[in-house]
């Protein structure tokens, strides 16, 4: 790039004002070698075959224009939102430390599904027969399949936050949910309500809802794939799902400073949380467009399409927690008022206050009608339960975590299970890279979920491991961490290479992470942050270094070979929460 004497001028004054704030920020040193321990080797191989994995299957699967070879159908069985879940994790790996290539691909692969499905058409089918999506964003269906769609999107702004194209699509997203834009009639600002399951950019359906509006058009031989929605047609009215489009408002937020974005997000998400509260601690699956609980199914706050009686054949299909775990865990960061999980913690009290036992296995309920709870399973929520905990430090009526393997080892229970989980996620990413070189499936017989059980992007165990985070999952969530990493000689985020690190333990007091440098010949340097969005403020720094921190990042300088455990200070959610790069 040729830089004009404008731009020369900016960039040399930017390299200045970045220079003298990583000198002032506090450095420790670890020299003593280590012998390279186990699991720091088992996370470089897996942020290795993970990378390669992710090059694999961008080859396999997208064409010369970067589409995803599949026919192009609209739908919850095979619509477009599973174009880009095929690609979830991929922007978290790249944050983790994966290779240049991941994100690479990723952008690749988000440019090229938004031309896909503008372009594809579905005759027929209002929301869809002049393209699925509209400003690059799919015309109105339901967060289920929305949320999923957009759940890597979410974290590429920790990977890019300076992305411009990124910054005006956050922007035009967010306003088609807060009121703001004329084509998308989406929220009622006086009720505090998403008008219907049904939402986009074109804005909330709030007519009954085809078969076809659900199911796409139809495919021979398969008819299930419509009259799987046969009752659920009435679609009109507020469902918890639609919270998911909270991640928007805070990234918005966040990305360009607007105060409304968050005024917005606290206002949708508080009007919910008070619902919540109001109705003993139970999640309703339908607000009415008169703003009452089960306002469109009689009063009853169990009811709904996607609700806690919805296919009573089933104990899936329930959706009431998903959109509420990411606002009042989005509300809580942006406030630090932690009433926002209390109206969690009351729901996941209601479900054990109903459990049952068998076989010495706690089953949970899935579902409520008439008659009261119903549908039990396995399911105990442990993502909710673990947010809750990290947060709160507190157990009460959190049954299950005594259960969680990971919350177990932070525990000192069971310290073999870095090493566990590594190994078993190495061996997925082995199964899933076998799977799509073996996939010879023609194009014109692909759906557009067929490849997401190959997608080799495995971050769970280091998203724990090294972040000290709960996975955010597949929703649409955004990351909830004690630390993110940078690397500052290649100036981005992520572990540097040949760097390891390893979360030991979280307490309300801080966190104790060993950190190891497995290149024994050439130093390392690594940035240590404060949360994924600087949201807390590290103490004092002691073990095999010290220091006082008292701000937001300091900088590990690593010995060829050396390694060293850090216990450090951690104060939650201190900071109001930003996004940038350190050197920004």
């Amino acid at each position: 790039m040729r830089l004009t004497p404008a731009l020369s001028l900016r960039f040399t004054l930017a390299l200045l004002l970045a220079a003298p704030l990583l000198a002032q920020t506090p450095t420790v040193r670890l020299e003593s070698p280590v012998p390279p321990p186990e699991w720091a080797l088992l996370e470089r191989a897996l942020l290795r075959a993970a990378s390669d994995g992710t090059a694999a299957f961008a080859a396999h699967y997208l064409d010369e224009r970067d589409f995803l070879k599949c026919v192009e159908r609209w739908g919850g069985n095979d619509g477009a939102d599973d174009a880009m879940e095929n690609f979830h994790g991929w922007t978290l790996l790249y944050a983790l430390g994966g290779d240049d290539q991941v994100l690479a691909d990723y952008q690749r692969a988000w440019e090229g599904h938004l031309t896909q499905f503008t372009e594809a058409r579905a005759p027929g089918i209002e929301m869809a027969e002049n393209g699925m999506y509209w400003r690059e964003f799919v015309t109105s269906f339901d967060w289920e399949h929305t949320g999923e769609a957009l759940a890597a999107f979410h974290v590429y702004s920790l990977t890019r936050p300076d992305d411009p194209h990124y910054r005006t699509r956050v922007r035009r997203f967010a306003r088609f949910y807060t009121g703001d834009d004329p084509y998308a009639d989406n929220y009622d600002r006086d009720k505090k309500i998403i008008k219907s399951i049904h939402n986009g950019s074109r804005g909330a359906k709030v007519t009954p809802a085809s078969e076809m509006d659900w199911g796409g058009l139809p495919v021979e031989g398969d008819p299930e794939r419509l009259t799987r929605y046969a009752t659920a047609s009435n679609i009109k009215g507020d469902h918890p799902l639609n919270l998911g489009t909270t991640a928007l408002g805070y990234n918005a937020y966040l990305l360009t400073g607007e105060q409304r974005f968050r005024d917005w997000t606290l206002e949708y998400a508080g009007a919910w949380r008070d619902r919540i509260v109001d109705n003993g601690g139970n999640i309703p699956t339908n607000i009415g467009l008169n703003g009452e609980i089960g306002g469109e199914w009689g009063g009853k706050w169990y009811g709904g399409t996607f609700g806690w009686n919805f296919w009573p054949q089933s104990g899936g299909r329930n959706y009431f927690i998903r959109g509420p775990r990411i606002a009042m865990g989005l509300a809580t960061l942006l406030t630090g008022d932690k009433s926002y999980l209390e109206a969690l913690r009351l729901q996941i009290r209601n479900l054990y206050a109903a459990k049952k036992v068998e076989n010495g296995q706690v089953l949970l309920p899935g579902k409520y009608g008439d008659d009261g709870w119903y549908g039990y399973s396995r399911n105990e929520r442990l993502d909710v339960q673990r947010d809750l905990y990290l947060y709160t430090f507190d157990k009460t009526h959190l049954e299950g975590l005594d259960r969680d393997p990971w919350l177990r080892y932070l525990n000192g229970a069971a310290p073999d299970y870095p090493v566990r989980a590594l190994r078993g996620e190495i061996e997925s990413v082995r199964r899933r890279v076998q799977g799509l070189q073996a996939d010879n499936m023609a194009r014109d017989q692909r759906t557009s979920d067929h490849s997401q059980r190959f997608n080799p992007a495995e971050v769970d165990s280091l998203t724990q491991l090294t972040l000290g985070a709960n996975p955010p999952g597949t929703s649409g969530n955004i990351l909830h961490t004690r630390l993110l990493y940078y690397d500052p000689a290649r100036r981005r985020v992520g572990l540097p290479e040949d760097v390891a690190a390893l979360v030991e333990s979280i307490t309300p007091q801080g966190l104790k992470v060993r950190l190891v440098n497995l290149n024994p010949l050439e130093p390392r340097k690594v940035l240590v942050q404060a949360g994924a969005y600087r949201e807390h403020r590290f103490g004092s720094i002691r073990g095999d270094a010290q220091a006082a921190v008292n701000g937001s990042l300091f900088q590990v300088e690593l010995a060829p070979g050396a390694g060293g455990a850090l216990e450090i200070g951690l104060e939650l959610l201190a900071n109001r929460p930003s996004l940038g790069m350190p050197w920004d």
